[in-house]
């Protein structure tokens, strides 16, 4: 993806957040060897040192977007949900697990994002995407810490895929333009500022 400046640069990043790879990105990774998979890590219940992306901002202009996110799933509360029924409105997807620390820590600053955009009757969808966890798990920590948008279960892998691979390592989020296209990424933890700010860009296109 092309990266131009953006004035919406996240606050901070957590302490265990590294920034790995020639692109700053990279997979959840373990301290030990074992299962290094994403469901593997959510099984294990142990510390770890925790890789994931440096909060890289990445936009895109129109004309530099590619295909329609085709995406559907199942929410943690049993509802059948696609992206492409939001067509005309701006969604925000944010890849998460209450497994990995930066989720954790950005959730709040999400959740105000949301609110914030809600109250200003703007047309914006949130909508998460839990990956590496049980419905149950993932459910009960997003009424834990208050978050009040729905999200999709673990669908094991297939959400990633229909994302375009443009957000395999949590915590990632993409914002979506009115016509379902990728027009922004952030790779990391984020705050409600960016959020918010990358979405207006977005609906300034008219």
């Amino acid at each position: 993806m092309t990266r131009r400046t953006s004035p919406f640069r996240p606050r901070r990043l957590v302490a265990a957040a590294l920034c790995v790879g020639a692109l700053g990105l990279s997979a959840c990774s373990t301290s030990t060897a074992g299962d290094n998979t994403v469901a593997g890590q959510a099984r294990d219940g142990a510390d770890r040192a925790y890789v994931s992306g440096d909060g890289r901002i990445e936009q895109l202009t129109a004309d530099q977007r590619g295909e329609p996110v085709e995406l559907t799933g199942t929410t943690l509360d049993g509802a059948q949900w696609s992206s492409a029924d939001h067509r005309g409105r701006i969604v925000v997807l944010n890849v998460w697990g209450s497994w990995c620390p930066p989720c954790v820590a950005e959730m709040p600053e999400l959740q105000k994002a949301y609110s914030t955009l809600r109250a200003e009757k703007k047309p914006v969808e949130f909508m998460g995407v839990d990956v590496g966890e049980t419905p149950e798990n993932a459910l009960a920590f997003l009424r834990r810490v208050g978050t009040t948008y729905p999200s999709l279960k673990d669908d094991g892998g297939a959400a990633l895929i229909a994302l375009q691979d443009k957000a395999s390592t949590p915590p990632a989020t993409l914002v979506l333009d009115k016509q379902g296209r990728i027009a922004a990424r952030i790779t990391g933890e984020t705050t409600a500022p960016t959020v918010t700010g990358l979405v207006d860009d977005v609906l300034a296109e008219g």
